[in-house]
């Protein structure tokens, strides 16, 4: 090695180099070619070129298919504690850029994006909500969220508990225990908590609530709609707690109809519509059947907002979930009137916005109609989206009209 370091070491492949000089902090088990015999699971790790020049350090992980996640290539850099602390304040700076009033409810850490691998905190008013998924980053959690609350108090921002919601499945991937529940001793009595985006007031759940407790990358893409929405009949497909329908009833649409799959997701849309004084019409059931049911009962929208769970979440699903797509799109098209809008969304990041833009031209020569692109969004700021790692560029929102 050219350089003496403190660290084991691993050697990958001009592969896997060339992807880490252009930013990406991933490097696979099949592109390391040497290491050495002792590397600590979740442990510090040097990477080396095939020529010996130091790439970066990063966590190690022994179950993962994504064997070291990068961390910095600071030859310089301890890795001590000062440097986890350094992240989560760059962090938290970030988010008060580019949130300003919004800071009360936003994505605090966004993993990769942020330099801290596998790390999810959003902030709901008083909690803030954590996902874990690496295991070098579990092994110095500690640390970073006393960073996180630290720095959030100098800002006068009051933290009242930390709430885990380490459930998922690449947890297990990390070799990782699957749980959820409250971290540390404080913390309040009960785990629903409000928090107000657009004007509009939720109730959210943090322990029982989708992902951390509700979808915070859509918060700009709602107050889009506001613009089409006003004076308009509105049809919310998979509305979940009723966020889209509530924008757009706050906007001033002529009538809204929230529709989901979930009994237990409507009657949370009913009382944050009663919450806000706004109101909705509610309808159960799948969105492939309720579509097709709207169109033998020949009725028809101004403007639909079709933002369903990710239909793919592994590159094997990728063609059944564009079949997916592309039915329910055109399916909606159908209800609406001619200069009518649509609003389509995908979160999923094996749908690649290029593939999506083929499935809506696909759907709109299905339904028989023409479209034009209105306007391409993606995730709210507080997700930011790493130039180098398309993986964190997984959220696409399109509106388009009918021609």
């Amino acid at each position: 090695m050219k350089t003496e370091r403190k660290f084991p070491y691993a050697r990958i492949t001009v592969k896997q180099e060339v992807s880490v000089r252009r930013g990406h902090p991933w490097i696979y088990a099949d592109e390391i070619t040497e290491q050495s015999e002792q590397i600590d699971n979740g442990g510090f790790v040097d990477v080396f070129s095939q020529k010996g020049s130091y790439l970066g350090t990063g966590f190690y992980s022994e179950n993962s298919k994504i064997r070291i996640r990068l961390l910095g290539n600071n030859a310089n850099e301890t890795y001590g504690d000062a440097f986890f602390e350094r992240k989560a304040a760059y962090a938290v700076a970030y988010r008060k850029d580019v949130m300003k009033e919004d800071l009360k409810a936003c994505r605090l850490v966004h993993g990769e994006a942020d330099g801290l691998p596998g790390l999810t905190v959003d902030r709901y008013n008083n909690i803030l909500v954590t996902q874990v998924e690496s295991y070098g980053t579990e092994m110095h959690k500690d640390v970073i969220y006393a960073a996180l609350v630290s720095e959030l108090e100098k800002m006068g921002e009051s933290i009242d508990g930390i709430y885990e919601r380490n459930e998922g499945e690449l947890r297990k991937k990390e070799g990782l225990q699957q749980y959820k529940g409250w971290y540390g001793k404080k913390h309040p009595a009960t785990t629903i908590t409000q928090i107000v985006e657009n004007g509009i007031i939720y109730e959210v759940d943090v322990e029982n609530g989708q992902k951390t407790g509700f979808f915070l990358d859509q918060k700009y893409n709602r107050r889009a709609i506001w613009k089409l929405a006003e004076g308009r009949s509105v049809l919310d497909c998979c509305t979940h707690t009723g966020s889209f329908a509530l924008n757009a009833a706050k906007a001033g649409a002529s009538s809204v109809t929230a529709m989901d799959i979930s009994e237990s997701a409507l009657e949370m849309a009913r009382r944050n519509a009663e919450r806000n004084d706004l109101h909705l019409s509610f309808r159960q059931g799948d969105v492939f059947d309720v579509l097709k049911d709207l169109k033998k009962e020949h009725a028809h929208f101004d403007f639909i907002i079709l933002d369903p769970p990710a239909f793919t979440k592994s590159r094997k699903t990728f063609h059944n979930a564009r079949n997916g797509y592309r039915q329910v799109n055109a399916d909606a098209m159908r209800l609406l009137k001619r200069g009518g809008y649509l609003a389509s969304a995908s979160c999923s990041h094996f749908m690649p916005k290029a593939e999506f833009e083929k499935m809506l031209v696909d759907a709109a020569n299905d339904a028989g109609v023409g479209i034009r692109m209105i306007e391409q969004r993606g995730a709210a700021p507080d997700h930011p989206v790493m130039m180098a790692v398309p993986e964190t560029e997984y959220l696409k929102f399109f509106l388009l009209q009918i021609i």
